[in-house]
Parts: structure tokens; C-alpha cells; sequence
């Protein structure tokens, strides 16, 4: 698994943590998962490896859960979840760090000083 950080140039959690890794010379690669978004497979990896059931990726105040029908209580499979961020990237929490071989959820950013 490369370093690379799943990023959002508008939300400030995720310039926050960008800024923490470049402050502390922490060489990734941007993805910007709006314009890209990680399949459903990888989402599945990724969450396996922060210890989190795709359902905690879900941003559940975007509207956009509301115009798919779903909400936390929906009953999806961890799969389907993760299809459903794929195909809706704006659903999906930032920002994901990967860096060696260690993934977090960078909320608060500061989380991300526990894997450089």
C-alpha cells in the first residue's frame, strides 16, 4: 500500500492534514477522491484497515443520502456501503491517510502524527 492521502481541497479537516503531513515531511500522493474516487473494493480494504465498518465512513448529513433513500439505519451490506461511496464520493469522510502500511481516518487531523 502506497502513501497516499484521500483528499478534499474544500474542507478544511482535510488541508489540515495535508498541512501535517507536509509539515512533518511526510511524502504522499493526493488523491482527490471527488474527481477519483477509490473503488468499492478498496474502500472495503481501507476500512478493514482502520478497524471501522464502511457504515462509520458514511457522511450521514450530506444530502445526498437523503436523495439515495438511506440513512444509518439502512440495511446494506458492508459491500453495498461501499458501492454506494464509490458511486457518491461526496458520502465518503476525509480524510483517509495511508502511510506505511498504517490507514487512519484524519478526524481530527492530528491523528494523522500517530502513523508518520
Amino acid at each position: 500500500m502506497e502513501n497516499k492521502i484521500y483528499h478534499n481541497p474544500r474542507c478544511s479537516k482535510s488541508r489540515q492534514t495535508l498541512e501535517l503531513l507536509n509539515s512533518n515531511d511526510a511524502k504522499v500522493e493526493i488523491v482527490e477522491y471527488l474527481k477519483t474516487p477509490p473503488s468499492a473494493e478498496e474502500l472495503v480494504q481501507l476500512c478493514k484497515e482502520i478497524g471501522i465498518a464502511p457504515k462509520e465512513l458514511v457522511r450521514m448529513k450530506e444530502p445526498v443520502l437523503k436523495e439515495l433513500g438511506l440513512s444509518k439505519n439502512s440495511d446494506l451490506s458492508d459491500l453495498e456501503w461501499c458501492k454506494t461511496l464509490s458511486e457518491n464520493p461526496k458520502l465518503i469522510e476525509r480524510p483517509i491517510v495511508v502511510f506505511n502500511g498504517k490507514v487512519i481516518l484524519g478526524r481530527p487531523p492530528e491523528k494523522v502524527l500517530d502513523i508518520i
